[in-house]
């Protein structure tokens, strides 16, 4: 493949997790321009430890965001929350070392189809609520996005069918220029080059308790897009290189992110997504992704630009995003040919769904509250139910 062709793929991927990216620091008072610094530097580092193999890119975890507002609300600084997000990486390390001690086979064994086909469906529904509010903003731009991605990968050949994404982006924003719907001021005042002004972390066991334990959470949410994105490529990431290592690769850049002012890193469906529609799964057009990234960090008129995105636009390519997660799971409980005829597929099908799409959550009896819900929930119940029936 050309470099050319590359770099356009790559920027594709930096547009899929630009978004929420930035949105979670945005809403948590961490710095946009330290998660994406943070965001590249850490997809690079993932990359390094999982011997440049799996097409994956870090970007910032939204479940966090709870447990980061709780320890601002209690009148800790962020330099102390930042400590706390560094705890969480550790918390990673650890369960890779578990990961390691148990065996790729016993920690596939936990997930066989009955349980990942539907963990991943929930993946990519969750996030249609999110898909729908940025959608709504303005559904002529979401719907003229929607089709230009779409009509690009289905009718288009050569260059453009492996570039839908951003053609359908480079549409609706032209577009949204047009009809006069992007304030370009913060792109006028913004400088070309700045460093990012990141911040020293500092600990306290009191956040490290707040924030570090929801890593259980995070960590379900990476197996659970591990699989996803093995499923999309087709190899077995679980066997090579490990999931100890992709949760190692995980944690120490989740850590040194937290170190510097960044946000807890996680795998990014978004970006799977674009793998799935585009069908190329090379793992250096995701670092092409990371640098970008870097870049985004260090430019702040580059990140003002993307910040200009209308929320229609980026609505109308999440859409198609994150259907294509949960429509892979559906093609998981296909291949793998499961009789449903069977009460006891159907109880542990069923029950992962509601409890992952229903918002059932769990609260833990501990001196710290600390709570489980959403599809962490669904996979840990899915795994015991399965190990469980007979």
């Amino acid at each position: 493949m050309k470099t050319s062709h590359k770099l356009l793929l790559g920027s594709q991927h930096t547009v899929a997790m630009f978004g929420a990216t930035v949105l979670m620091p945005l809403l948590t008072g961490l710095n946009p321009s330290i998660a994406l610094f943070c965001a590249g530097v850490g997809t690079l580092l993932f990359h390094l430890v999982t011997g440049r193999i799996v097409p994956v890119f870090l970007g910032s975890s939204f479940a966090f965001i709870a447990p980061i507002l709780a320890a601002t609300q209690s009148g800790f600084s962020l330099d102390y929350v930042t400590g706390g997000i560094a705890s969480a990486g550790l918390v990673y390390i650890a369960f890779a070392f578990f990961a390691f001690l148990l065996g790729p086979h016993r920690i596939k064994s936990l997930f066989p189809p009955i349980v990942t086909g539907p963990i991943i469906i929930v993946i990519g529904l969750t996030l249609a609520p999110v898909a729908i509010k940025m959608a709504s903003h303005n559904w002529l731009l979401a719907i003229l996005t929607l089709g230009t991605v779409t009509l690009a990968a289905v009718f288009c050949r050569g260059l453009l069918k492996i570039l839908p994404i951003l053609l359908g982006v480079t549409v609706g924003y032209l577009v949204a220029l047009g009809l006069g719907q992007v304030d370009t001021t913060p792109i006028h005042h913004a400088a070309w080059l700045g460093l990012p002004p990141f911040t020293e972390a500092k600990f306290d066991w009191r956040v490290s308790l707040l924030i570090a334990p929801v890593a259980i959470v995070s960590i379900m949410e990476h197996i659970g897009d591990v699989l996803t994105n093995g499923r999309v490529v087709g190899k077995d990431f679980f066997q090579k290189p490990g999931l100890q290592r992709t949760l190692l690769g995980d944690g120490l850049a989740s850590a040194l992110s937290g170190l510097v002012g960044g946000p807890v890193l996680t795998t990014y469906a978004e970006n799977t997504g674009v793998l799935a529609i585009t069908k190329v799964y090379d793992p250096s057009v995701l670092r092409i992704s990371a640098i970008f990234a870097i870049f985004l960090g260090l430019s702040p008129k580059i990140a003002a630009l993307l910040q200009t995105l209308p929320a229609g636009v980026l609505g109308g390519i999440s859409i198609l995003l994150f259907g294509m997660i949960a429509s892979i799971g559906v093609r998981t409980l296909a291949e793998s040919e499961i009789d449903f005829a069977h009460s006891r597929n159907l109880i542990i099908v069923s029950i992962i769904l509601v409890l992952g799409l229903g918002g059932a959550h769990f609260t833990l009896p501990t001196a710290l509250p600390f709570e489980v819900n959403g599809m962490a929930l669904a996979a840990i119940t899915g795994i015991v139910l399965n190990l469980l029936l007979p």
